[in-house]
C-alpha cells in the first residue's frame, strides 16, 4: 500500500525549499544596492540636492517598511497561508522595484524624484519584509518533507535563505559597477535607474517558480487558518524562547548593519580616498564577498553542531577577533591588506552563527500554527536592531572620542570593544534561553504542541486545512512519524 506522506525525493524536493527561500536574495539585493545609489544620485544631483539627511532618512523608510511587512505578513501566512503570503511578497517587491527606477518629480524637480522614491522604497520594503514571515517559513517547512535527507535539513535551509540575502548583497554590489562600465561617466542616470530596476529580474523568477507550488504539509496538517488561535495559552509556552530570539536577533542587526560602515575605512585607505566609481563599486563588490564563506561554511556546520552550538561558536570567534581589532586598530589600518583580512574574518564569522541561525531558530522554534508571527515578531525586533545601531553607531565613536581625545584612533574602536561584548551576551542568552533543535524537530513540536493544548482543554480537530485529509491529534503522531521517517 502507497504512503500518502512520500513525496519525490531528492532534488525536486530541495528545489522547492529554495522557491520559498531564494526571494530573500531580494531582501540583501535592495538593502545592498541604494548604498550604490545614494552615491550615483549624489554625482548627478550634487550634494545640496541629495543631502546627508535624504540618505538617512531613505533608509529610515526601507526599515520602517520591513518592520512592517514582517508583522502583517506573520498574520496572512498564518491565517491566509504561506503560499498567498509569498505570492503577494513577491509581486510587491516586482513592481516597486519598477517604480523605484521610474522615480520622477512634476516638472522633472529633484525634490519631487527624492518624495516618490522614498515612497516606493518603503512600499518596496513591506515586500522584502514580508518574505521573512513568509518565505523563510515556508523554507523551514519544506526541508522537513519527506525525501530530504534528515542530516541536511538544517543545510538546506540555511543555503536557500541567509546565503541568498548575502549573495543578493554581492550582486547589489557588483550591478552598478557592471553598469557603469557599459554607460560610463556620462550616463549615470541609465545607471542608477537600471540598478534599482533590474531587482525586477529575481522577483519575477521567483513568482513563476512557485506559480505551482503546495503549502507545506506541515502547515496543511497543524496550521490555525480556519480555528480560533488560543494566544493566551501560546505565549504561556513559548514566551521565554521567543524573547530570547528576538533579543538575540536585535543584538545581532544593532552590531553587523552598523559594521558596514567600516567598509569605507578598507575603501579609502586602499584607494587612497580615490573618487572614482569604478574603484569604489568594485573595492564594495569585494567587502560584500567577506560574507559568503561564512555562510556556506557554517550552512555545513550547523547539521553537525546543530543551530544553537554554531549561533554560540560563531558568536564568540567574532567577539574573540573584535576584541583583536580593538587592540590593534592602529596598527591593522597602517597596514591595510591586514584589516581587510581580519575585518572579512569578523563579518564572516557573524555569518556562520547568528547570520545562519537565527532565522533557522525563530523558524523551528515555535509551532505551525502560529510560525509565521513568531517569526515575524522576532525578524521585526531585529530589525529595529539595525535601525538603532545605525542611529547609535555614530555617537558611540564620538564618545569614545572624547575619552581619550589625543588619540584619533580611538573613536574607531568604540564599536568593536562593544559589538564584542555583545556578542558575548548574546552567546549567554544562547545558551541558557533557547533549546536545541533536532532533525524533524518542528514535527515533534507540533505533537507535544497538540498535547499541552489538550490537556487545556482547546479542540484539535478544529487544526489543519478544511477539505484536506489532516486531520490528526496527538495520539497520532508517533505512529504517522515513524511511517514518514521510513519513507524518507
Amino acid at each position: 500500500m502507497s504512503n500518502p506522506e512520500y513525496k519525490k525525493p531528492g532534488l525536486s524536493q530541495v528545489s522547492l525549499i529554495f522557491a520559498c527561500g531564494t526571494a530573500l536574495f531580494s531582501d540583501g539585493y535592495a538593502n545592498g544596492v541604494i548604498g550604490s545609489v545614494n552615491t550615483l544620485l549624489k554625482r548627478v544631483y550634487g550634494t545640496s540636492q541629495i543631502t546627508a539627511n535624504y540618505s538617512t532618512t531613505l533608509s529610515s523608510l526601507t526599515f520602517a517598511g520591513t518592520v512592517f511587512g514582517m508583522l502583517v505578513f506573520g498574520y496572512l501566512s498564518d491565517k491566509m497561508g504561506r503560499k498567498f503570503g509569498m505570492m503577494l511578497a513577491t509581486g510587491i517587491v516586482a513592481v516597486f522595484s519598477v517604480l523605484s527606477a521610474a522615480s520622477s518629480g512634476a516638472h522633472h524637480s529633484v525634490r519631487g524624484l527624492v518624495a516618490m522614491l522614498s515612497a516606493c522604497r518603503f512600499l518596496l520594503g513591506i515586500g522584502v519584509g514580508a518574505e521573512y514571515p513568509c518565505g523563510s517559513v515556508a523554507a523551514s517547512e519544506q526541508s522537513e518533507e519527506p525525501g530530504i535527507n534528515k542530516n541536511a535539513q538544517h543545510r538546506w535551509f540555511a543555503l536557500a535563505t541567509n546565503s541568498m540575502i548575502d549573495a543578493g548583497f554581492v550582486i547589489a554590489a557588483f550591478v552598478p559597477l557592471v553598469l557603469f562600465w557599459i554607460f560610463g561617466e556620462d550616463h549615470l542616470r541609465a545607471v542608477w535607474r537600471l540598478s534599482l530596476g533590474l531587482g525586477v529580474i529575481p522577483a519575477l523568477a521567483v513568482l513563476l517558480w512557485r506559480l505551482r507550488m503546495e503549502e507545506p504539509t506541515r502547515f496543511k496538517k497543524d496550521s490555525m487558518a480556519n480555528a480560533k488561535v488560543p494566544y493566551l495559552l501560546i505565549v504561556r509556552r513559548y514566551w521565554v524562547s521567543l524573547a530570547a530570539i528576538s533579543v538575540t536577533w536585535f543584538i545581532y542587526d544593532f552590531i553587523t548593519y552598523p559594521f558596514g560602515l567600516y567598509s569605507s575605512t578598507v575603501t579609502d585607505t586602499i584607494t587612497g580616498k580615490n573618487s572614482s566609481l569604478s574603484v569604489v563599486f568594485g573595492w564594495s563588490v569585494v567587502i560584500n564577498l567577506f560574507y559568503m564563506p561564512g555562510t556556506l561554511i557554517g550552512a555545513f556546520v550547523v547539521d553537525l553542531l546543530g543551530p544553537r552550538y554554531t549561533m554560540i561558536l560563531g558568536l564568540l570567534s567574532q567577539a574573540v577577533i573584535g576584541f583583536i581589532m580593538s587592540g590593534l586598530y592602529k596598527q591593522l589600518t597602517e597596514h591595510i591588506a591586514a584589516f581587510a583580512v581580519v575585518y572579512g574574518i569578523f563579518l564572516s564569522f557573524g555569518e556562520l552563527g547568528p547570520g545562519n541561525c537565527l532565522g533557522m531558530l525563530a523558524a523551528k522554534s515555535g509551532p505551525t500554527a502560529v510560525r509565521g508571527q513568531f517569526y515575524g515578531i522576532a525578524a521585526a525586533i531585529g530589525k529595529v536592531g539595525a535601525f538603532a545601531g545605525t542611529w547609535a553607531w555614530a555617537q558611540i565613536v564620538d564618545d569614545f572620542q572624547k575619552l581619550h581625545p589625543d588619540d584619533p584612533n580611538i573613536g574607531q574602536t568604540g564599536p568593536f570593544w562593544i559589538g564584542s561584548a555583545l556578542a558575548i551576551v548574546s552567546a549567554i542568552i544562547t545558551y541558557f534561553f533557547i533549546r536545541p533543535l533536532s532533525h524533524d524537530g518542528m514535527a515533534e513540536e507540533d505533537r507535544k504542541f497538540r498535547e499541552y493544548l489538550e490537556q487545556n482543554g482547546y479542540d484539535t480537530s478544529q487544526m489543519g486545512l478544511t477539505g484536506a485529509d489532516t486531520e490528526t491529534s496527538s495520539a497520532d503522531y508517533d505512529e504517522k512519524k515513524d511511517v514518514v521517517v521510513t519513507a524518507a
